[in-house]
């Protein structure tokens, strides 16, 4: 089988706009040979603008493109040497399975064609499939077909554009898997585009998460939620508490009329402090540092978590979460509830 050579790929400064709409706003990213980028973000936030500049589907006003150390900035698409998978796959309706995947590899001798599509059907899982057409095939068929299709001509670049967004969560999680698998395997260059924050947390080595057109952080999926570099990221990558604080003693925040214990507050006069649910303990067995009385509101089973909902007992109405195992219920028997925010776990935005 024709396995690619891994290239890195990397944009620099680049700008787009659309109108007075501004699109891109000096993005720059690089990703290394092998290696599987996720672009995350809202809608409009300019991650399938970008994925449309590199392929050269749109013209940026400003900034460079490279593949490996060829600059494609003002190349036409079909010189860039890339695979692309799009949302709707846009596979043709008339066309059988093997004669869609055979499509890219027009300049190649029949034989050669009939060798490389037995090659990508077997690697997507379909062999057997030849002869039917896309209509004959499941959501999940179709997506494969596209993926051999974008295979097929051997790219050094693979651009996925919300590959899985027309699939039910079940088969979106299979597919992911055997995508990320493939992707290893085949050593090739990959950048996804996906507003699904799970997919970009299963599949991706580092993740750009952008807004308004601009990069915000760019890290490991653990770097992008454990140490969320603004209070963008922080929101829309998973769920977390916030609570306002001004200077407190001995450079503490102090929270209304509670003080806590933080690090990295010294010298701030305001700001807010961030943690995770699931870095809050809940009754802990022994006492620590900024524990609290508590008043539960409610919970939530959620199969392998519990989600409690809670105010501390000196700041009334301000709710906020804690998640614990199930087998941690009957810590919350009592009627008084403790919960601890450990200094460490408190990330302090200005």
């Amino acid at each position: 089988m024709n396995k690619p050579a891994a290239v890195s790929m990397q944009v620099r400064d680049i700008h787009k706009g659309f109108a007075a709409f501004r699109a891109l706003d000096g993005v720059s990213l690089r990703v290394e040979a092998g290696e599987l980028v996720c672009l995350l973000g809202p809608s409009g936030c300019g991650k399938t603008t970008l994925l449309r500049c590199i392929a050269g589907l749109e013209r940026q006003e400003r900034g460079s493109i490279l593949i490996g150390s060829r600059d494609v900035s003002a190349l036409p698409p079909q010189a860039r040497d890339y695979g692309i998978l799009f949302q709707s796959y846009a596979l043709f309706p008339n066309l059988t399975v093997a004669q869609n995947i055979a499509y890219g590899l027009a300049g190649s001798d029949r034989e050669s064609q009939h060798r490389r599509v037995a090659e990508m059907l077997e690697l997507v899982g379909l062999l057997g499939s030849e002869q039917k057409y896309p209509g004959q095939l499941s959501g999940g068929q179709q997506q494969r077909v596209a993926l051999a299709r974008a295979l097929a001509p051997a790219p050094s670049l693979l651009l996925l554009d919300e590959p899985m967004s027309a699939l039910d969560a079940r088969v979106r999680e299979h597919l992911c898997g055997e995508l990320r698998q493939l992707q290893r395997r085949l050593g090739i260059t990959t950048l996804m585009v996906t507003h699904n924050q799970d997919e970009a947390m299963l599949m991706a080595d580092r993740i750009a998460v952008m807004n308004q057109g601009r990069v915000e952080q760019y890290g490991t999926p653990q770097q992008i939620y454990g140490q969320p570099a603004t209070p963008f990221v922080a929101e829309f990558v998973g769920q977390g508490n916030w609570l306002p604080f001004e200077r407190g003693r001995d450079g503490g925040a102090r929270v209304g009329a509670l003080n806590l214990r933080v690090e990295g507050a010294q010298g701030l006069e305001r700001g807010r402090l961030f943690c995770r649910p699931e870095t809050i303990v809940v009754n802990p067995p022994q006492p620590g540092d900024n524990l609290f009385r508590a008043r539960m509101r409610e919970i939530t089973y959620l199969g392998n978590r519990c989600r409690m909902s809670f105010e501390l007992a000196e700041l009334p109405g301000h709710g906020l979460l804690a998640e614990l195992a199930p087998e941690a219920m009957p810590r919350l028997a009592s009627p008084e509830i403790w919960v601890a925010l450990p200094p460490q776990s408190l990330q302090v935005f200005a």
